[in-house]
């Protein structure tokens, strides 16, 4: 099972969103049967980000950090993602993998390396229908977790 983040009294302004999110992903994973080897993986994540004083002027980096890592292992060693994971990743990889070739071909075979930047709009909108495809397709297959995780 996994362990619970331990009560902060008293957390900076700017650090309590980003707490209450780890505290909702917590939640959302413990829903889960997850292999022993990956539950002592995060308890062990989480149980450093316990010993974390609330003083600390890098605790909200620290929160994202290990959000983000505990998140990076659901998705590669089991699949479960949060909504809208794919479609952020595709995103940016739609605009590098396919906007910048497709732009760089446009202003090459136009004789005008301006031509760069329409690729880029191109590249993000196939980056976006991939993600949603696939964050689609891992809701229906029950591998979706139920939170958004924002910035």
């Amino acid at each position: 099972m996994i362990v619970e983040p331990i009560q902060r009294i008293e957390l900076p302004e700017k650090t309590q969103p980003y707490y209450d999110q780890f505290q909702k992903l917590i939640l959302e994973i413990r829903k889960r049967e997850l292999p022993m080897d990956l539950t002592t993986v995060i308890n062990n994540k989480i149980d450093a980000l316990n010993q974390l004083s609330d003083a600390n002027k890098s605790l909200k980096t620290e929160i994202q950090k290990t959000q983000s890592k505990i998140i990076g292992l659901l998705a590669q060693k089991l699949k479960i993602v949060p909504i809208n994971y794919y479609r952020k990743t595709w995103f940016v990889l739609g605009m590098t993998v396919f906007g910048l070739p497709i732009g760089a071909a446009m202003g090459l075979s136009l004789g005008n390396m301006g031509y760069i930047g329409i690729g880029l709009p191109v590249g993000m909108f196939i980056g976006l229908a991939v993600g949603t495809q696939m964050d689609k397709k891992a809701m229906e297959e029950g591998r979706q977790l139920d939170i958004e995780i924002k910035a």
